[in-house]
């Protein structure tokens, strides 16, 4: 059977197959019974997948999946331009089709690309309503710059009503849009459009740097304190390094530049202190303790930005699948 013969389900079969069962386990993870029933059963009763068609399937899912990674990153017109110079013209014009009918664009793509610094200079004088709601449909990162320079009594109420927000009229995306004198060149064609949630202001949480943190979720904790404790649950912190197991420590020492690991140190806790010590060997362990030792008094900012950086080592170990980082206490979830 040719490649342009194969239906969707019989692409998707193959590549599963392709991948090998621990691989395949992984990816069924997100998908609804429904589809797992009917690619277990397309994979039933596939006898065999020469390697002309594993190829023709991985190619085809490789462009794709490259496709997407690009719409994301700076939207159709980044993705076609790229994909044209990497696969050339036709090749790039037939992917981009390919998926556009079942493309989404997320509002304020237009200011994916913008420099924080500038699109704050058009947003701090909003009320904080519009732009919880700007920052709400960013990437973390950039939301986090954005948040981190508001005035701190600013930064909690945006904090605030980005954890409280729920589900947004495409018309009141409109109106923001309009007030930014800019317009999306599509959008999302549905009733309402998430975004925002504890979960996003934890995402976003995870980026700034401690003192904007530490502003945000004290005065969360004055305003609500239930929305405070949720956070907090959610969220992860230098602290936190004692719920991680130690084949995790070993693995996130491996990433820590030892300079930061001393200055991090300088100011935690005796039993965090313990727990990246007795993960080391005795030889690292006298050294990073002399090194400590040799310091002298540094500034807690210096300290607070060193432990940040080994958290967003952390996070990004947990992101790569690398290591495992217990949420919301972790006790409820048992790994064996």
């Amino acid at each position: 059977m040719s490649r342009k013969a194969l239906s969707g389900k019989q692409k998707a079969a193959s590549l599963l197959i392709s991948l090998g069962p621990e691989k395949s386990s992984r990816v069924f993870k997100y998908l609804n019974e429904s589809e797992i029933e009917q690619l277990t059963l397309e994979i039933a009763n596939v006898r065999k997948v020469t390697g002309e068609r594993v190829d023709d399937v991985l190619r085809e899912f490789y462009g794709m999946a490259l496709a997407s990674q690009y719409i994301a990153q700076g939207g159709i017109d980044y993705a076609r331009e790229v994909l044209e110079k990497a696969l050339g013209a036709d090749k790039a014009v037939q992917i981009i089709s390919r998926i556009s009918a079942s493309l989404q664009v997320r509002p304020f793509d237009f200011i994916r690309k913008t420099e924080p610094a500038q699109l704050l200079n058009f947003i701090s004088s909003e009320h904080p309503q519009t732009i919880a709601l700007i920052l709400a449909y960013l990437e973390p990162d950039k939301a986090s710059a954005i948040l981190s320079a508001l005035p701190p009594e600013r930064q909690s109420e945006v904090a605030k009503r980005i954890a409280l927000m729920d589900t947004t009229s495409p018309e009141a995306v409109k109106e923001v849009e309009r007030v930014l004198e800019r317009k999306l060149s599509t959008v999302a064609p549905q009733e309402v459009t998430s975004a925002g949630g504890v979960r996003s202001l934890v995402d976003i949480l995870n980026r700034v740097d401690r003192a904007t943190e530490k502003t945000i979720l004290e005065t969360l904790e004055v305003q609500d304190p239930e929305l405070a404790e949720e956070i907090r649950r959610l969220m992860f912190v230098f602290e936190d390094v004692v719920t991680i197991d130690d084949r995790s420590i070993q693995r996130i020492l491996r990433e820590v530049e030892s300079h930061d690991l001393a200055l991090a140190l300088k100011g935690a806790s005796e039993e965090v202190a313990a727990k990246l010590f007795n993960n080391m060997s005795k030889r690292a362990a006298e050294t990073l303790r002399e090194d400590i030792e040799f310091m002298g008094p540094v500034r807690l900012r210096d300290v607070e930005e060193a432990q940040q950086r080994i958290v967003n080592v952390i996070r990004r170990l947990e992101e790569a699948g690398e290591i495992v980082v217990a949420r919301g206490g972790g006790g409820d979830e048992i790994l064996v």
